[in-house]
Parts: structure tokens; C-alpha cells; sequence
């Protein structure tokens, strides 16, 4: 896993020095909701979400997971701001992936460099934040298809540390 961002060294040392300042209890999972060859970087949804009709302060995720085919996370909103990516929601971290389209369709594209990327993520995060942390999809809270794909059907109760319903 490759990560970018400002001033920024490692994911892990990113997480670690952002620590203590937001108690996070879950991670929720976005796609771009563009088609899942177009690339794009955190840089391009920043300039969505603080443009109108959003104006928001800052990009709503905290980290983006590129489709360069090499694994690389974009540091968006700095973990210890809150998120802007689920209504009632963001004092969870926000993780969006590129893609989630398909000629125009709704579905999984995670490719598994991207889901190999985000499952180091999620390992740096829980070293930090607490083994217990949960993984939902965006569409557990909202009426939308994002991320694409169930969570629980895609990754079990296991590694989502969720009760399967």
C-alpha cells in the first residue's frame, strides 16, 4: 500500500500521531460513483465537495483508495476532523474507493489491489483505534447503492466485526 499525503511518511504514522483525538467505533465504505476505469485522486473529490453546491470546508472522506493498480491511499480530511461522508454518521472514518460504477451501473469494482490496499488500511486503523472497529457500507445508512456491494456478503462477520443478521 502506497499513501499520500500532505507531509505524510505512513499510514501508520498518520494514524498514530492523529490518535486520541476522535473515538471512532466504525469505518464506513464509499465508492466515487464513477465508472471504474476513470481516474481520478483525492484532489478531484476535494474540488467536488468544496465546490456548490456542497461548499463543504474540506473533502468529506478520510482517505480515498486510488485504482492506479498500485494500491495507493489518498489522505483526505485529517482523521481528528470530523467526517462529512454519512449523514448522522461521521464520527466514523470514511474510506471511498474509485470507482463503483459500470457502464453506467451501480456495482462492485473494487479491484483487489484496491481491497488488498484497504484491508491494510483497516489494520493500521484497528492497531490504533481498537480491534472492535466495524465495517459498514455507505448503503447501510442511506437508500444508495454505494459501495457497490453488501459488506457482510462480500467480507463475512469476521473481518467486519459485525453480527451477521
Amino acid at each position: 500500500m502506497v499513501v499520500r499525503g500532505r507531509g505524510v511518511l505512513s499510514c501508520r504514522g498518520f494514524v498514530v500521531e492523529t490518535a486520541g483525538r476522535m473515538k471512532p467505533t466504525k469505518i464506513v465504505i464509499h465508492c466515487t460513483a464513477t465508472e471504474h476505469d476513470r481516474h481520478i485522486t483525492t484532489e478531484t473529490i476535494r474540488r467536488w465537495h468544496t465546490s456548490p453546491p456542497r461548499n463543504w470546508s474540506d473533502v468529506g472522506y478520510h482517505f480515498t483508495i486510488l485504482n492506479d493498480g498500485r494500491g495507493t491511499v489518498d489522505i483526505g480530511r485529517p482523521v481528528w476532523r470530523t467526517g462529512a461522508h454519512t449523514k448522522g454518521h461521521n464520527d466514523s472514518i470514511g474510506v471511498a474507493y474509485v470507482g463503483g460504477l459500470k457502464d453506467g451501473e451501480p456495482c462492485d469494482t473494487m479491484t483487489p489491489i484496491q481491497e488488498a490496499a484497504f484491508f491494510e488500511l483497516v489494520d493500521a486503523l484497528r492497531t490504533v483505534f481498537g480491534d472492535d472497529l466495524a465495517i459498514h457500507g455507505h448503503n447501510e445508512f442511506s437508500a444508495k447503492a454505494c459501495p457497490g456491494f453488501d459488506v457482510l456478503d462480500k467480507w463475512g462477520s469476521t473481518f467486519t466485526r459485525r453480527v451477521e443478521a
